[in-house]
């Protein structure tokens, strides 16, 4: 890292000059606006940033934020991000990306990336629907969504993107909304400083192809009583009253009123941000039945990044053979002619 003098910036000096160009009401907007807003609280140069992304809605991001970019191909934001922090793990590299591109065409990268703790930042915009190419079932779709591609209702299972980055081990689990713009900043900022995968989930509006999708987490007089916001080491309470929590019964959760049948606060799960067994308890809650998470849902900080292990690696070999040049590589012995 440089020894010059950080630069203080605004938010504006993450707006590039690009006409930002989504649908009017569009859930990118929240996104890139808060986005924009948090960089400049990292205390980092815009050189330091670095965004790729795929295809899709979601991916022309890179456009729009004064920094760094790649908008590479369907599916391949992750993998081309792992390289560019290889070369330089000194930048902060994100990955925007969507629930088509990250978990269909994209679903091995972005699996491997988790698996592999790259120390990059992944935010995938979750709306449920392909909406660049105007309106097909998407890998999370609800089973039954009627879409052009699907007129009689979608047969697939939806993939759980947290229960898929808790099963590739990946290191940082969080989940937010695009509109929670404060909360989602405060989700980004925690991500930034871990060190090695965090992916975080955001829940975002597609208002011309798949309107109203999160609506019940998004709507202020709802939200309360159907997402539960998670604070570590606090027990989970939840309710526009706060009189509702989240407990374990025989080994599964269920929802209960505080004050009713002599529950106590006592009696609720204690958010342990660090407990893997809760966290995949907590990817499998959803609407209507329980309250959906929000928030910081695993993180654990033990586990050495891969770019990090890959550089030590790199490190000793070049101390054990310090002689060994790519020239030398290129027309040593190792090689034979095919006549």
């Amino acid at each position: 890292m440089s020894d010059v003098k950080t630069p203080t910036y605004t938010k504006k000096d993450f707006e590039s000059d690009q006409a930002v160009r989504w649908c009017p009401g569009c859930g990118d907007y929240a996104i890139l606006a808060q986005t924009q807003k948090t960089m400049p609280t990292f205390g980092r140069k815009k050189e330091d940033f670095v965004f790729v992304s795929g295809i899709g809605c979601s991916s022309r991001f890179p456009y729009y934020m004064n920094a760094y970019g790649f908008h590479t191909i369907h599916g391949r934001a992750p993998a081309v991000a792992s390289g560019v922090k290889i070369a330089n793990p000194d930048l902060s590299v994100w990955v925007i990306t969507g629930d088509g591109d990250g978990l269909s065409i994209g679903g091995n990268h972005f699996m491997h990336a988790l698996r592999r703790n790259m120390d990059l930042n992944i935010l995938l915009f979750n709306n449920r629907i392909y909406g660049l190419t105007k309106g097909q079932y998407s890998p999370t779709s609800e089973q039954g969504k009627i879409t052009k591609s699907t007129p009689m209702g979608s047969l697939d299972t939806p993939i759980n993107p947290i229960a898929l980055a808790l099963a590739a081990e990946c290191t940082f689990v969080a989940r937010s909304l695009d509109i929670d713009a404060k909360f989602l900043g405060e989700i980004m900022t925690r991500g930034a400083a871990h060190q090695g995968m965090s992916f975080i989930e955001v829940y975002q509006d597609c208002n011309i192809f798949n309107h109203q999708a999160w609506f019940y987490a998004s709507q202020k007089d709802s939200r309360p009583d159907t997402t539960i916001v998670l604070e570590h080491g606090k027990p989970m309470v939840f309710g526009s009253e706060s009189d509702k929590g989240i407990r374990v019964f025989n080994g599964s959760p269920e929802v209960v009123v505080i004050g009713e049948n002599g529950i106590t606060e006592d009696d609720l799960m204690v958010h342990d941000e660090t407990n893997l067994a809760q966290a995949s308890i907590l990817a499998q809650m959803f609407h209507p039945e329980f309250p959906e998470p929000m928030g910081v849902i695993y993180a654990r900080e033990d586990r050495q990044s891969f770019e990090s292990a890959s550089r030590a690696q790199m490190d000793e070999a070049i101390k054990a053979r310090p002689d060994v040049t790519l020239e030398s590589l290129v027309h040593g012995s190792q090689t034979w002619t095919i006549d």
